[in-house]
C-alpha cells in the first residue's frame, strides 16, 4: 500500500460532507504544446478510444498527435478569453456559485453553512481530481457526493470520471463514503433550466425558424454495446421539446463532434445544418443540452464552423443560444440534485455535532478548549 500520508485524526473536528464537480477539461493555454498534453491524456484513455492499444498508438503518435494539436490550437484560440477557457471560467463559477446556494439551504435547515464545501475537478488537465479530492479531505470531508457535469450517460464520459476518482482515491488513506450521481437527463429542475436560457434568449434576440438541438456525439458501436447515451439524449430532447411547446416540425436533434471514420450517431449537426440551409430556412438557432457549460464544442464547432456552414448552404442567419452556464435556473437545479443526493447524509452524527456545540460554547466563553 503507498497511500500519501494525511493529517492524524483529531476528534474534535466535525466530520462534513462534500460535493465534488466533474467536468471534462481544457488544456491550459491555445497553444500546440499544450494542447498536444491535454490531447495526449484524452485520448490514450481506453473509455474514450475503444481500439486496441497497439493498432491507436501507432495512429495516435505517428499521425494525430502530429497534425491534430495545431489545428486544434487556432480553433481555441479563436474562442479563448482573456481569463482563460471558456469551459474553465464558466466551470468556477458554477462551482461558486452552488457553494453559496448550498450554504443558504444548509442554513436554513440549521446547519453550519460551510458544513458541505464544492470542489472543481477535471477529468482531463488542471484543476485535477485528485487535486480536488486533496482540498476536501483537509476540510474533513467524510461523506462525498461525485457529481459529474454530464446530463446524459456515456461510457466515454461518466464512466471515465468514475475510473478517475478511483485511481486518485488509491493513494488516499481514509477513503470517504462516496455517492456517484450517473445522470440527470431527465431531471425536472434541469429541462426547465434549459427551457428558461432558450426563451430568456428568444425574448432578447426573437425566435427561429428552426431549433437544432445538437448533443456530443459517440460512435454508433457504443449503443449496440449497452450504453444508454443514445436513449437519454432522445429523452432530454423531447423533455425540452414538450416543456416549451414545440411541435415536431419546429425542431431536430442532432449529434456533432464525429472524429474518425467510423459511424457516429446520427443524424449528424453538419448534414441537419446543410439540409436546413439548402432548403431555405431563414434563420436556425443550436443549443446543446448536453453541455452545461459554453466550451470549444459550442463557442466554435457550432458558433463560428456552423454558422458557416449553414451560411455557405444557403441559410441566412445561424444563431448559437448560449449554455446554461450561470443562469440562476440551472445553479438552483443543480443545487436540487446535489440537495436531493445528499439525503440522508444531511445530519452531522450526533457525537459529531455535540463537540462542535461544546467547542463553540467554549470559544464563546473564552474558555480553553
Amino acid at each position: 500500500m503507498n497511500a500519501k500520508p494525511q493529517a492524524p485524526f483529531a476528534h474534535d473536528r466535525m466530520p462534513r460532507l462534500g460535493v465534488l464537480l466533474v467536468n471534462l477539461g481544457t488544456p491550459d493555454a491555445p497553444t500546440a504544446p499544450a494542447v498536444r498534453r491535454y490531447l495526449h491524456e484524452f485520448l490514450t484513455d481506453p473509455r474514450v478510444v475503444e481500439i486496441p492499444g497497439l493498432a491507436w498508438r501507432a495512429i495516435l503518435h505517428g499521425v494525430v498527435l502530429r497534425t491534430r494539436p495545431a489545428q486544434s490550437a487556432r480553433r481555441y484560440e479563436a474562442i479563448w478569453t482573456p481569463d482563460g477557457s471558456p469551459l474553465l471560467v464558466h466551470s468556477h463559477k458554477q462551482r461558486t456559485l452552488l457553494l453559496g446556494y448550498l450554504g443558504q439551504r444548509l442554513k436554513a435547515a440549521g446547519l453550519p453553512a460551510d458544513y458541505c464545501p464544492v470542489e472543481l475537478g477535471m477529468r482531463y488537465g488542471k484543476p485535477s481530481i485528485a487535486d480536488a479530492l486533496a482540498k476536501l479531505a483537509a476540510a474533513n470531508v467524510t461523506r462525498l457526493l461525485v457529481l459529474p457535469l454530464y446530463p446524459q450517460y456515456a461510457a466515454s464520459t461518466t464512466a471515465s470520471a468514475f475510473d478517475a476518482l478511483g485511481a486518485a482515491l488509491r493513494d488516499v488513506r481514509w477513503v470517504p463514503a462516496i455517492r456517484f450521481v450517473g445522470s440527470f437527463h431527465d431531471d425536472a429542475g434541469y429541462v426547465k433550466a434549459m427551457a428558461r436560457v432558450i426563451h430568456d434568449d428568444w425574448m432578447k434576440n426573437g425566435r427561429p425558424d428552426h431549433l437544432v438541438l445538437s448533443f456530443h456525439g459517440v460512435p454508433r458501436r457504443t449503443l449496440e454495446l449497452g450504453d444508454p447515451y443514445h436513449c437519454e439524449c432522445q429523452k432530454t430532447a423531447r423533455l425540452l421539446a414538450t416543456e416549451m411547446g414545440l411541435s415536431p416540425e419546429q425542431w431536430t436533434l442532432s449529434f456533432q463532434s464525429r472524429f474518425g471514420r467510423a459511424q457516429w450517431l446520427t443524424p449528424y449537426t453538419a448534414d441537419v445544418l446543410g439540409k436546413l440551409g439548402k432548403a431555405g430556412v431563414g434563420r436556425v438557432d443550436v443549443f446543446c443540452p448536453g453541455f452545461v457549460a459554453d466550451c470549444l464544442e459550442t463557442l466554435e464547432e457550432i458558433g463560428i464552423e456552423g454558422r458557416a456552414h449553414f451560411v455557405a448552404s444557403g441559410g441566412k442567419e445561424l444563431h448559437m443560444v448560449p449554455c446554461l452556464n450561470t443562469h440562476p435556473a440551472w445553479i438552483a437545479a443543480l443545487a436540487d440534485i446535489a440537495m436531493r443526493e445528499l439525503a440522508g447524509w444531511l445530519a452531522p452524527p450526533p457525537d459529531a455535532a455535540a463537540r462542535e456545540m461544546t467547542k463553540a460554547r467554549a470559544k464563546a466563553l473564552g474558555a480553553p478548549r
